[in-house]
């Protein structure tokens, strides 16, 4: 549910915005209200599962999270619609590292690899497989159902979680909260977040952008001095001298820019360029949803076997491969070759996922396997974010900057520069700026110049991506297999 939510919506939005009659800036804030109650509150999550129990956590998570959906569908007003949003973000924080911890605690070490293959494939296929049913559901039902399918998931959830879960609580779990850290950390969380979201608008160069990441290099710089003095800190500062653990933090964070930033303008691409309606894009997304449905559990099996560093150095080389497979597309690339970079980029991200989500939860003491699951998860997140962000200004930098003059070479009427401002923002997302009434050979013209040009913007995007990839490579030869996966105490150093 958490993982479809992240993307069904954005299907949804263009409907919702008809509907509630709603603003392009308050249509980005269903997005934006979620994430950034996700991401905010991840790792404070985690902790209350390590001092409650993951299995309480997880089903009060699941609860929250059907309940603040089914008001969302219910809802008649955009600020409600928001609202409930931000919630649903809260109650899906507690569910994600309170699932990997309760996955932790209840397999050994030895069937640990394939217990997450399984979660991540699910998790795959749930976030690539939200524009399909997105889609779907819109076009046949309406909005709201595609809240209100949670429903019904998160009831069977909850009542299969009363009677197969299991309450593990490790003998040196927290006993108190560290209420100053957790309000240090989420500032710092928040303020980084919110740079990242607003940086597209405000520009990079903005003083508030930069205002936003200050404020939050001194939560995080405060936050670490605190963790030193406090007696049962929020993150043991002990963790990160666990290379492996470390650098399986670092490897989901460049993990996500590449995938997350990446896949931001697949989309874009595959609708507005190539003209396809958003079930059709999510189908030809498939090769990327197969790969890592059938990768996963098997990635899974090959680290048991052979422990995380070979497959996730391999993972992150095919994925490096497949953005720079990507940034090769042109505007009428057939099927077969998208398909062929989708299925590589899902085979690359399958080991990753399991890999390093094993190296950060197996390297972290059980007391603090909900932590560690919530650290999985805000790197995720955070990356994504870095990805969307960073790619997304290497675009607009790539568009501003060849757009005069493949228009003039295309022999098309001078703009001003507001309408060349407009006209820039409209081929960032790969849509032709052609006005109505415009006669159809020169809005041939247009349509051409605007693909052109979006199309070297994406490549150089796919470039850096490609480049993340290959450092994450250096990364993954850091990891190691969980030295506290048996149950150990205390944290493993190198």
């Amino acid at each position: 549910m958490v993982a479809l939510d992240g993307t069904i919506v954005a299907i949804a939005n263009p409907a919702i915005q008809k509907d509630l009659d709603a603003s392009f800036s308050d249509v980005q804030w269903i997005t934006n209200g979620y994430f950034l109650a996700l991401a905010v509150t991840l790792i404070t999550a985690g902790k209350l599962g390590d001092r409650f129990g993951h299995r309480q956590t997880f089903l009060v998570g699941v609860t929250g999270f059907a309940a603040s959906s089914g008001a969302i569908g219910l809802s008649h007003s955009i600020a409600l619609v928001v609202s409930f949003r931000v919630l649903q973000g809260l109650f899906g924080a507690l569910l994600m590292p309170a699932a990997l911890g309760l996955l932790r605690a209840t397999f050994p070490a030895e069937r640990l690899n394939m217990a997450i293959g399984i979660w991540g494939m699910v998790i795959g296929a749930s976030t690539a497989g939200g524009p399909i049913l997105g889609g779907v559901l819109v076009e046949h039902v309406n909005w709201q159902s595609v809240f209100f399918i949670n429903v019904p998931v998160g009831a069977l959830a909850l009542v299969l979680g009363l009677l197969i879960l299991l309450d593990h609580r490790a003998e040196n779990a927290p006993r108190s909260f560290d209420l100053l850290g957790i309000a240090l950390l989420s500032a710092a969380m928040f303020c980084l977040v919110w740079a990242l979201i607003k940086a597209p608008t405000w520009g990079w160069g903005d003083g508030r952008t930069w205002a936003f990441i200050g404020a939050s290099v001194v939560g995080f710089a405060l936050f670490a001095f605190w963790e030193t003095k406090v007696r049962e800190p929020l993150i043991p500062l002990a963790l990160f001298r666990s290379v492996p653990l470390s650098a399986g933090v670092v490897l989901m964070v460049l993990m996500a820019i590449a995938f997350m930033g990446g896949l931001f303008f697949v989309t874009f691409y595959l609708q507005n360029v190539h003209g396809m309606s958003p079930v059709d894009a999510g189908l030809h997304l498939l090769p990327l949803t197969g790969m890592m449905i059938v990768g996963s559990p098997l990635a899974g099996a090959l680290i048991t076997r052979l422990g995380p560093r070979i497959p996730l150095a391999g993972g992150m080389i095919c994925t490096a491969v497949a953005m720079y497979g990507m940034s090769t597309l042109e505007a009428d690339t057939g099927g077969g070759v998208m398909s062929l970079w989708f299925a590589l980029l899902g085979l690359g991200l399958a080991p990753v996922m399991v890999g390093a989500t094993e190296v950060i939860v197996g390297n972290a003491p059980m007391e603090l396997s909900g932590v560690a699951g919530g650290l999985q998860q805000a790197a995720m997140q955070i990356g994504g974010s870095l990805g969307t962000a960073v790619l997304g200004a290497v675009m607009a930098s790539k568009v501003d900057h060849a757009l005069p003059g493949n228009w003039t070479r295309a022999g098309l009427p001078r703009l001003t520069p507001a309408q060349l401002d407009q006209a820039s923002e409209a081929v960032q997302v790969g849509v032709a700026p052609v006005p109505k009434g415009t006669p159809g050979p020169i809005a041939a013209k247009v349509t051409a110049v605007a693909h052109d040009t979006f199309m070297s913007g994406m490549s150089l995007a796919s470039l850096v991506a490609a480049g993340v990839a290959a450092v994450a490579v250096l990364v993954a030869l850091l990891t190691k297999r969980g030295e506290n996966a048996q149950a150990g105490a205390g944290v493993g150093h190198i």
